[in-house]
């Protein structure tokens, strides 16, 4: 679910500088991305099992995320697992900063960019998913985030003039589309489904690339460290929540313990812990390689939703999640030299 979209600037050290149509594993986790060169060739197999057994933990990791946010929301109000959620995601990445004595950014120019980046990369989608959660299954969100790429695509041929938007995008960007209808069953007239939480969880994944065009806009070549930024950026989002959430929710009565391990690992896990794995797998195989996991999270959150939290599952939701994914792939398609 969160996070990490491809780079598109290969700078190892520097600021973010996400691409805008990059994989919806951004869903989970910071904007920022690691943009190391891909290693030799000549890596042995160990190496090569190494990168593939973090990818598969990655993708479990996320994808097992949706159903966390629901269990989450049996015991604490959503803007509460929202907040915990950053709570143990920040102290994951404080630990790393510390280990590898890493310093905040500095400059009011950085954390006021740092600030918006973060309400639309953390604040606001976590929250909208976590709502949209009372009232769809975490399968149904997993999906909806899925859509992230089709919406990046769709927005970078307005916002970003190097995105040039090709017969085979277009063409990516109708199918996705055309999958999230399936989904829905639009030719029922929709029956059966919550339209808000649905709509929740469709604004959630259209916010992380309006979030990955404006850090690609602002953030870029600030002369940070990834790990500073992304540390930055979730303390940020961390404190707006710790600001909202008394406002629309009161003290917990009880302690569920349930669900409180479950925002735990919300954080900890998929939204502190994923980051640095990541930033791992991109220095070791490339971006490219990396984004794949994007396309395993919504398998991994509707077995998971379907096994564990006992929800149903009608045909369309697979048929859909696939023509979605095929449509999200076509979408990172990239434009040969000399075509249009």
């Amino acid at each position: 679910m969160s996070t990490v979209p491809a780079p598109t600037a290969p700078t190892p050290g520097q600021s973010p500088v996400p691409s805008s149509a990059a994989g919806s594993a951004a869903a989970c986790a910071a904007p920022a991305a690691v943009a190391a060169p891909t290693p030799p060739a000549a890596a042995g197999p160990r190496a090569r099992l190494d990168w593939r057994l973090r990818f598969g933990a990655l993708s479990l990791i996320w994808g097992f995320s949706f159903l966390l946010i629901k269990v989450g929301t049996h015991g604490y109000a959503p803007f509460q697992v929202t907040l915990g959620r950053l709570v143990f995601g920040t102290a994951v990445l404080a630990a790393a900063m510390a280990v590898k004595r890493e310093r905040l950014p500095r400059g009011a120019r950085t954390w006021t960019h740092l600030t918006v980046a973060a309400f639309f990369l953390n604040a606001l989608p976590f929250s909208l998913f976590a709502y949209s959660e009372l009232t769809i299954p975490s399968t149904l969100a997993g999906i909806c985030n899925a859509t992230s790429p089709l919406w990046g695509m769709a927005l970078s041929m307005v916002a970003l003039s190097e995105d040039r938007p090709t017969r085979i995008r277009f063409a990516g960007l109708g199918l996705g589309f055309l999958g999230v209808l399936t989904v829905l069953g639009a030719w029922q007239g929709f029956h059966g489904l919550d339209a808000t939480g649905t709509a929740m969880a469709l604004l959630a994944s259209l916010s992380y690339p309006v979030g990955w065009i404006y850090v690609r806009r602002t953030l870029a070549g600030t002369g940070n460290s990834h790990l500073s930024m992304t540390g930055a950026q979730l303390l940020v989002a961390t404190v707006q929540l710790a600001v909202v959430t008394p406002l629309f929710t009161g003290f917990p009565a009880h302690f569920s313990f349930g669900p409180l391990l479950a925002i735990a690992a919300l954080g900890a896990l998929g939204t502190g812990l994923a980051v640095l794995i990541q930033y791992g797998l991109v220095a070791e195989v490339g971006p490219t390689t990396a984004q794949m996991v994007t396309y395993f999270i919504p398998v991994i959150a509707t077995a998971a939703g379907v096994a564990i939290l006992g929800e149903s599952l009608h045909w369309t939701t697979p048929v859909g999640a696939v023509i979605v994914l095929a449509g999200a792939a076509l979408t990172q398609v990239k434009p040969r030299r000399g075509t249009a």
